[in-house]
């Protein structure tokens, strides 16, 4: 007999965040662990929301044609909601149906929060639509591809993944998303009695590195993070080498980087673009995007990378040292932006105009502000990078109020077995 809060649901969409959507009663459900198409028995689990309810999956009546055997063990299905390791939300799809519901919840962003029609969105992409690509190299069911892992520390000292949506730590044996080289590294029953978490992090040239990040400090309502001790590590991208911090900021998929900066490159518009305008790269962590264009555009380009992270910018300041017409500058994006267009020079603003504008921001997208900003200052085109969907038409529609409508979008899949897809957009007047 059912027990209190226990459901029947079927499962009709995706929804971005990696969960699905079913209905009860009138009421939206979100159920991870699921597909479009299933019928399963769920336990409500959040009903603190008026609008929606969250569920956890317990058992699969009628499975999709789309399910398989969960990639890792350690998050499957079969284990209790709360004993489901995080970070691979997908791993029970099939990997090219992971890919259709991931376009499904791009264009579904498009239209709902940049109000895109289906016949817009349709002609963007060069294959007619925002299919999300394949990365070179992928292996046939989407693992082995994280070359960094963050494993958190308990109270016991033990390590592990999150639960998906908790701070519940899962203990694991494997990391099968993550590199050979990671999972052969990673401390497994190894306690960090003291520690907040254990980032594991391989090098293209095969290094690896383990590293104890200890708690930080509470000194009042403040917490204090220990300074941590740089250790420095070179990424190459084709021919290129980059300088950063083992701890810094660079693309988890190992393929990732060198993905980036050919799409980056074929975003932009030979046509509008001008090596010596006043060309910007913001949020540019260790100056990659900047180097993909200076490679493109030759030794005369002029760019000017932001970031507001010192460390990244003092090796983005060595890795694009061969263009002298760049510069790199620790700044947050937004008071830069708002700065050089409320005081910029006539002359300035000329070759702002005839700038091309790269913006690679976090999760949570570059925001009204910095669209506001970059926008009033005119400049040819503009490159928009995103991790999020929902962030990304956000600002689309921001741009769209300036004149600068959606030219091309390209997604690609460089998190495989998760819900996150990465996107590049190009804006033009």
């Amino acid at each position: 007999m059912p027990q209190k809060d226990e459901v029947e649901l079927d499962i009709i969409n995706v929804a971005h965040g990696g969960v699905f959507v079913a209905r009860h009663e009138g009421r939206v459900v979100f159920v991870p662990d699921t597909i479009p198409g299933e019928r399963v028995r769920a336990r409500v689990a959040d009903r603190a929301h008026d609008r929606f309810w969250r569920a956890e999956l317990l058992e699969v009546l009628e499975p999709a044609a789309e399910r398989q055997e969960h990639v890792w063990a350690a998050a499957s299905a079969s284990r209790a909601p709360e004993q489901r390791a995080g970070g691979a939300e997908f791993g029970h799809i099939r990997l090219d149906h992971q890919r259709e519901l991931k376009r499904r919840v791009i264009v579904d962003a498009l239209q709902r929060t940049a109000k895109l029609d289906a016949a817009t969105i349709e002609s963007l992409g060069a294959d007619g639509g925002p299919v999300v690509e394949a990365v070179a190299g992928e292996t046939g069911d989407g693992t082995g591809w994280r070359t960094r892992v963050r494993l958190q520390v308990g109270e016991d000292g033990a390590i592990g993944p999150y639960a998906a949506r908790t701070h519940t730590i899962v203990p694991v044996s494997d990391l099968p998303l993550a590199t050979a080289a990671v999972e052969e590294s990673a401390p497994f029953g190894q306690r960090f009695s003291g520690a907040e978490s254990v980032d594991v992090v391989a090098t293209g040239d095969g290094a690896t590195h383990v590293l104890v990040n200890d708690l930080p400090e509470r000194r009042g309502k403040r917490l204090i993070r220990p300074r941590r001790r740089p250790v420095p590590i070179r990424e190459r991208v084709g021919e290129r080498e980059f300088r950063l911090d083992a701890r810094g900021f660079w693309q988890v998929h190992r393929q990732a980087a060198a993905t980036l900066t050919e799409a980056v490159r074929s975003a932009v518009d030979e046509a509008l673009f001008d090596p010596r305008a006043a060309n910007l790269d913001l949020y540019g962590g260790v100056g990659l995007l900047a180097a993909a264009l200076g490679d493109r555009f030759g030794p005369t380009l002029r760019i000017t990378s932001v970031e507001a992270d010192e460390a990244a910018t003092d090796d983005a300041a060595e890795n694009l040292a061969e263009w002298v017409g760049a510069a790199a500058v620790t700044a947050r994006v937004e008071r830069f932006v708002t700065g050089l267009a409320a005081e910029a020079t006539a002359a300035e603003r000329s070759r702002l105009r005839a700038a091309t504008v790269v913006l690679d921001p976090p999760r949570s997208g570059a925001g009204r502000e910095v669209v506001d900003a970059v926008a009033s200052m005119r400049p040819a085109q503009v490159v928009y990078v995103a991790c999020d969907p929902v962030a990304l038409a956000r600002d689309v529609a921001y741009f769209a109020e300036w004149g600068y409508p959606l030219r091309t979008l390209r997604a690609f899949d460089l998190f495989p077995n998760t819900h996150h897809v990465e996107a590049v957009a190009t804006l033009t007047p």
